[in-house]
């Protein structure tokens, strides 16, 4: 093997490095060689992890043989000791389990009165207002529910883009917030309308539907949708 194949790993140009080609490009554009070559982290002696990965990848047919090999196999390739091929394993099995994982609901909203039920169980009394918001999947079924400020004893300081963060992270089709007023007064304010109007406008925008807006007092909610507000 010429010293042109044996290169160590800071001798490669950084922008063909596969750590620093993730940063740039994201984990979709590396081949499964650099990808394999993270994992590895270090080659051997006159070996970099580059060509190691590659070395490892001709070894096994495919990447399904490389996944079921046990440890012992892996060990039969020269530069991968115990230590590597018990870290190969690990991050296999979690890849396996990640990809059987579903994402997991809390319920399904089937009414502005089962949201607000809901909201008011866990939201009356409270002597702070806090901004809850249930973030929901096609089927509105409740993928995350999120608490995105606490506020003051009579009003709190809720965004529309901090609200809307959170749908485009856990991609979510449809939102309901809920606040509740510390008065137990759930009257909503001209700002309580002009902030539910600026969501839904924001939401138009997005295409992430605001199903309700719902303010929560001490022993009963209103609907700003069933007012016509959203």
């Amino acid at each position: 093997m010429t010293m042109k194949s044996t290169h160590l790993i800071n001798e490669v140009p950084s922008q063909s490095r596969p750590r620093e080609r993730l940063e740039l490009y994201g984990e979709k554009a590396l081949a499964n060689h650099e990808l394999l070559a993270i994992l590895l982290r270090t080659g051997t002696k006159g070996t970099n992890v580059v060509t190691l990965a590659m070395i490892m990848l001709n070894h096994f047919e495919n990447l399904y043989h490389l996944k079921t090999a046990s440890s012992q196999e892996l060990m039969t390739i020269s530069g991968i000791g115990k230590v590597k091929a018990l870290e190969l394993k690990a991050a296999i099995e979690i890849g396996v389990r990640i990809s059987q994982a579903s994402q997991i609901k809390i319920g399904q909203i089937t009414s502005s009165a089962k949201a607000g039920e809901m909201l008011l169980v866990e939201m009356q009394g409270l002597q702070q207002e806090n901004v809850v918001v249930l973030y929901l999947n096609t089927k509105n079924e409740i993928i995350k529910k999120e608490t995105i400020f606490i506020g003051g004893l009579n009003s709190s300081v809720a965004h529309p883009r901090e609200i809307f963060r959170g749908a485009v992270r856990y991609s979510a089709a449809r939102i309901i917030v809920g606040h509740n007023h510390p008065s137990g007064n759930p009257e909503p304010s001209e700002a309580d309308i002009q902030f539910t109007r600026r969501m839904s406008e924001c939401g138009e925008l997005m295409g992430i539907e605001l199903l309700d807006h719902i303010i929560i007092g001490e022993q009963e909610f209103i609907s700003l949708k069933e007012i016509g507000v959203c």
